[in-house]
């Protein structure tokens, strides 16, 4: 079943917020940023955020919102496609380009449309150099909810060679007060180390024998303080995991459990990579009902292309040739442990 109401104005206009539900799961996405703003399974809300339109506007940490044009970072705010140099918003650290800059999709309004009884589509459109990136882009944005999981589609479409890595920036708690004691799993042999600045070096680094291990169940928080300096450069996670060197389906591939709450959330995704982030610089005094974004307290599973991809041609291409559809599908799924 879907409702729907207007949750506040942005220039005049209205925003509208959508819920969908069934006897597990309530999912509430705003037009705003296609932002999911409630996930809330068997009814604990298991997502961060803000109570209203306006802490999404004021909130600086992407809470719940999708990710565009191109997620992550991209290193020197410039890439070069087909021979073509291309200058994006250097809004990392002066230097670097991250989530879209200034004019990312996190801070623009889709407009919102009830699909059927489960599945809500927002639809936007980035004109030809929005963010210094080519190409008339229609992007579309499907949640749908069936049995106990969350599936979100990417469709993309420009009519010129771009590149499009879109993702969904939602903070999970999983109804806990903080992420540390959450038991993770990840998948992957490797992962991306970065240099001081958060970009990758192009290298792979294996996981065996370090704190990026989480191919066995292991809290979140146990090794979170190791004294490893891909750690220490990102105070926590804040990285890559490599899932594979192509984009394919991949079932179950990732499993958060909490302690607590006992909900197991499970992740499926068809793209190569996953940015584990564990909020190291959250902080933010105004949350949901009042209380504070803290450093710990939630964690983001961003499916990905890989950072950096279009400057590093190692890396899967995240290239989509003029006119040609670009799909991609996560599902996140929820259950009692």
């Amino acid at each position: 079943m879907i409702k729907q109401w207007v949750c506040g104005q942005i220039n005049g206009k209205d925003v509208k917020e959508f819920e969908i539900e069934n006897q597990q799961i309530v999912l509430r996405v705003m037009e705003y940023g296609a932002t999911i703003h409630r996930l809330l399974f068997n009814g604990v809300d298991c997502v961060a955020g803000y109570d209203d339109l306006a802490g999404y506007q004021q909130g600086i940490s992407f809470q719940g919102a999708t990710i565009g044009r191109y997620a992550n970072r991209i290193g020197g705010a410039g890439f070069c496609l087909n021979g073509q140099s291309y200058t994006v918003e250097a809004n990392d650290n002066k230097v670097n380009s991250l989530h879209g800059g200034s004019v990312g999709f996190h801070g623009q309004l889709f407009a919102g449309e009830e699909v059927d009884d489960h599945t809500v589509a927002f639809r936007l459109f980035s004109p030809h150099g929005e963010g210094g990136y080519p190409g008339n882009l229609h992007l579309t944005v499907t949640f749908a909810v069936q049995d106990n999981a969350v599936t979100i589609t990417y469709n993309g479409l420009s009519d010129c060679d771009t590149v499009m890595n879109f993702t969904n920036h939602t903070y999970f708690t999983l109804g806990e007060p903080n992420c540390l004691n959450t038991l993770l799993t990840i998948q992957a042999n490797a992962v991306t180390p970065v240099d001081s600045l958060l970009i990758p070096t192009g290298e792979l680094l294996e996981v065996t024998d370090t704190p990026f291990d989480f191919r066995l169940a292991k809290p979140i928080g146990q090794d979170i303080g190791a004294q490893h300096p891909q750690l220490q450069l990102a105070g926590g996670y804040d990285h890559n995991y490599v899932l594979g060197d192509t984009k394919a389906w991949r079932q179950d591939v990732i499993t958060a459990t909490a302690p607590n709450t006992k909900i197991r959330l499970t992740c499926s995704t068809d793209l190569p990579g996953v940015q584990l982030y564990t909020g190291n610089v959250l902080n933010e005094p105004l949350g949901k009902e009042g209380k504070p974004l803290c450093r710990n307290g939630a964690f983001c599973l961003e499916t990905q292309f890989f950072p950096d991809t279009p400057n590093q041609p190692q890396f899967p291409s995240c290239v989509v040739a003029a006119e040609t559809e670009f799909t991609s599908v996560t599902r996140y799924a929820f259950a009692k442990a």
